[in-house]
């Protein structure tokens, strides 16, 4: 007699991934598209030789979306969405490995692996320098909108300390803080006759020579990094021409008297003390401008 005995394989098996845990650092500027963790590395093994159906999760908040699986059946995790260091600079990912569907009729039967990828992320020389003070864009960490400066100097005088200016000295920094960059400073446009230099690792503006023309400076400062020179910014600098003030001014009279009369309605005169008709004038003198 003859007995034919046939085995089922049952479904005993859980997948395996070749390794649980995965760690990834990975550059900010790394383009969309580019893969992260190779197919092969995070392919779970089945003795039971099933199908498996892999599924992307992360754990950190405001981090969805980012990074990818290129299919149900394929595990391989890329870039989806640019980074942005100012954002979040790690993550963790959950791939989960199952030998049946999510949307199985026979959920409670399914059998699941999970691997752990750890993704962080090193900041990128992105940004060029940024002019301090500045004003961040919509609370936008990445733009910082700088003000002019400015400052003035007196005609026919020379100045051997550093000019003062408004907001504040001239100084830019590198928004890649991690990296920080050395920066350098130097005069790109507007100064004529090249009167003003500008000290290249201070950033401090001083006076070449004096200045014999009532005319303003609009200065061109340019801040650029030491390890990249395609990384600058370009400030302006106002700069005007005073004539020096020797005296301070001073009022004709000590005291002035003057009259005003009862009803008057708000921008009516006050006249004179004693000269009902003539408005009182109050009027202050400076030797410095004697014809004025």
């Amino acid at each position: 007699l003859q007995i034919l005995v046939t085995i089922l394989n049952e479904n005993d098996n859980s997948p395996v991934f070749p390794q649980p845990n995965v760690t990834r650092q990975i550059p900010e500027d790394t383009e969309v598209d580019t893969v992260i963790v190779a197919r092969e590395e995070v392919t779970a093994a089945d003795a039971d030789l099933d199908t498996i159906y892999y599924e992307l999760t992360t754990t950190a908040q405001n981090t969805d979306g980012y990074f990818a699986i290129r299919g149900v059946n394929n595990p391989e995790i890329y870039l989806q969405t640019a980074l942005d260091y100012d954002k979040f600079n790690s993550t963790t990912l959950l791939l989960y490995a199952r030998d049946k569907p999510v949307t199985s009729p026979e959920p409670n039967g399914t059998n699941t692996a999970t691997a752990t990828i750890t993704i962080t992320i090193k900041q990128s020389d992105t940004r060029a320098p940024w002019f301090l003070p500045c004003t961040q864009l919509h609370n936008d960490s990445s733009v910082c909108i700088s003000s002019p400066y400015s400052g003035r100097v007196n005609i026919s005088e020379m100045s051997t300390d550093p000019l003062l200016l408004e907001p504040g000295p001239i100084y830019a920094v590198d928004p890649d803080y991690t990296i920080s960059d050395r920066i350098v400073y130097r005069i790109v446009g507007g100064n004529t006759n090249e009167v003003f230099l500008v000290d290249a690792d201070t950033g401090n503006l001083t006076m070449n020579k004096i200045v014999t023309s009532p005319d303003s400076f609009l200065l061109q400062v340019m801040a650029t990094q030491v390890s990249n020179v395609r990384k600058y910014s370009v400030a302006t600098v106002e700069i005007k021409v005073i004539t020096k003030s020797n005296f301070p001014p001073y009022f004709e009279k000590g005291v002035y008297s003057g009259t005003v009369f009862v009803g008057l309605p708000q921008r009516s005169f006050v006249y004179q003390d004693g000269d009902p008709s003539t408005p009182l004038v109050i009027t202050a003198m400076d030797q410095d401008f004697p014809d004025v």
